[in-house]
């Protein structure tokens, strides 16, 4: 397959305006007549919800550490299909990734220029430039020969705050022979508010995120030259398309085989630091990156958003939803309260989305398909489950700030807690995790987990090294598995029994975390299914079989 041409979006370092400039560009090239990809670098939850928004296709994210260094480039093929261009945001500074004194590659794992080494991508990069005047040569210098794998494509002058400060960063950029791509004044309209996670996603912002995206687009257009952004772009990237049938084919060849189900057997359990020392704050901000990894939110429900970022991807690429079993209610997929139709018999897989639930990958949908699930689309703010649900996906997001709401949806709770005990296979991460707790906040819960959530003193964030510690549906006892933890909630006094996984802590202690009641696995690790299609074919097989032992819900 012939790679989609494509340009990186870095930065020296976080907070520097990549969102701004990533957004603004796939909105302003797709207005241009451009079919863009976007992309997102590392497990960013929010994110890519905004460049889906610009794009009018689902953000994707490319994340070495999650799914894999041999998967990145299939995940990049298959999600810039039929595009003329791909807009890759990356994650922190350039050079900053998963950090182990260990690892001895030229770049961080999980880094934007290792992104950009592997798709043979240049980059463009975004500098704030408060503060900056002629020393912005020597930053520049640094960066444009730390690594000769990697090409500096050019500079986007971000926040410059007069034209004779932009003259005088021109010069610096010159004195180093990096071309200026486009300078952006600073404009306090563009300040999106934020809160202990980062950005309010675009699901739960509204109109105004999409009038953020707008304002963005608008800034882009006017001030970035984005025929020599076009012609700059670039890759080498070259192979199959990631494909889920394929997966699901090779995943239940895997079962059959009795072998382990986890890619990444032989990897030790490692350590708990964070990907780098972000701590986002609650005030707000101007949009950019104000959180370290926060992607991958699904971005439609018709009562979160005035015209939906689904209603956008729905516009603009139907056939794509069509592939996919997943949408939400006006897109007909499934709806809930709702006898599933005839376009396939396998099980029902509940997903829940909406405000509360907005985390996830695109990805997780089309492995769930391709398994031969039916996915219905549910808000557990006020939806019952979709009639003839065989098993339950509960994915993370934002229930502490909608803690009333779910408690109030007292028939949700009672079902939930209903079929969790009659065995029916739950899927709960982060999110999914505080829903089951007895009590969130003091707002009262489902009660499968044995324990009470509250919002914490600080945020929890960094990739996890885990080894599963209990069987369930998803995984078996002893597989090891990369995922992500972010969050600032906690649990007070956890069961202790059927932990879900175990890791090593960098002072040797082992971290248990997560609780495997019945048929539930329920945990604050996030992992990308990518990276887990063996997780994801026995989670439906498991959900088949509840479907032929019992009459649903």
């Amino acid at each position: 397959m012939v790679s989609t041409p494509a340009i990186v979006i870095a930065a020296p370092a976080s907070g520097s305006g990549k969102t701004t400039v990533a957004t603004g560009l796939i909105g302003a090239l797709r207005r241009a007549g451009h079919r863009v990809a976007p992309f997102k670098v590392g497990p960013d939850y929010i994110d890519p919800g905004y460049h889906g928004v610009a794009a009018g296709r689902p953000g994707r994210n490319l994340d070495p550490v999650l799914v894999g260094a041999e998967r990145v480039l299939p995940l990049y093929l298959h999600g810039s299909r039929d595009c003329d261009i791909a807009v890759v945001e990356g994650v922190m500074g350039l050079f900053d990734g998963r950090i182990d004194e260990h690892n001895t590659a030229p770049v961080a794992e999980g880094s934007t220029a290792q992104i950009a080494g592997m798709l043979g991508a240049p980059v463009i990069l975004v500098v704030d430039a408060r503060g900056h005047s002629q020393s912005l040569a020597a930053l520049l210098h640094g960066f444009a020969t730390f690594d000769s794998g990697i090409r500096l494509g050019g500079v986007i002058l971000n926040r410059v705050g007069s034209e004779r400060h932009e003259q005088v960063l021109r010069a610096a950029c010159a004195r180093v022979g990096l071309p200026v791509l486009g300078a952006l004044p600073r404009l306090a309209e563009l300040e999106v508010p934020s809160r202990h996670l980062g950005l309010i996603p675009a699901v739960e912002h509204g109109a105004a995120a999409l009038s953020a995206v707008g304002a963005m687009t608008d800034l882009v257009a006017a001030h970035i030259d984005l025929a020599a952004v076009a012609a700059l772009a670039a890759s080498h990237a070259s192979g199959l398309p990631w494909d889920a049938e394929a997966e699901i084919r090779t995943a239940t060849g895997v079962l059959a085989s009795g072998a382990a189900g986890s890619i990444l057997d032989a990897w030790p359990i490692g350590d708990v630091r964070p990907i780098g020392d972000m701590r986002p704050t609650g005030d707000a901000r101007p949009i950019g990156d104000v959180w370290p990894v926060g992607d991958a939110r699904p971005v439609g429900d018709a009562r979160s958003i005035g015209q939906t970022a689904a209603d956008v991807i729905a516009q603009s690429d139907p056939a794509q939803l069509r592939r996919s079993a997943i949408g939400d209610r006006q897109r007909g997929a499934l709806p809930a309260n709702a006898t599933p139709d005839d376009r396939a018999d396998g099980p029902v897989i509940a997903v829940a989305g909406g405000a509360a639930f907005t985390f996830g990958y695109a990805e997780h949908r089309e492995l769930l398909t391709a398994a031969g699930a039916q996915v219905a689309i549910f808000d557990p703010l006020h939806d019952e489950l979709p009639i003839g649900t065989a098993g339950l996906v509960l994915p993370g997001g934002f229930p502490e700030e909608h803690a009333a709401q779910l408690a109030a949806n007292l028939s949700l709770l009672s079902a939930v807690a209903d079929q969790a005990r009659r065995g029916m296979p739950v899927h709960a991460e982060c999110a999914g995790l505080l829903y089951l707790t007895r009590s969130l906040d003091g707002h009262t819960m489902a009660g499968v987990v044995d324990a009470d959530a509250e919002f914490g003193p600080r945020l929890t964030l960094g990739y996890r090294d885990a080894v599963a510690l209990t069987d369930s549906p998803l995984w078996q006892t002893g597989e090891r598995v990369r995922g992500h933890e972010f969050h600032r909630t906690r649990l007070i006094r956890p069961a202790t029994a059927s932990p879900a996984w175990a890791w090593r802590a960098p002072t040797g202690e082992t971290v248990r975390e997560g609780a495997v009641p019945n048929n539930v696995h329920a945990s604050y690790l996030h992992t990308h299914p990518a990276g887990n299609p063996t997780a994801i074919q026995r989670f439906v097989t498991a959900a088949a079989r509840h479907a032929t032992t019992h009459a649903g819900v």
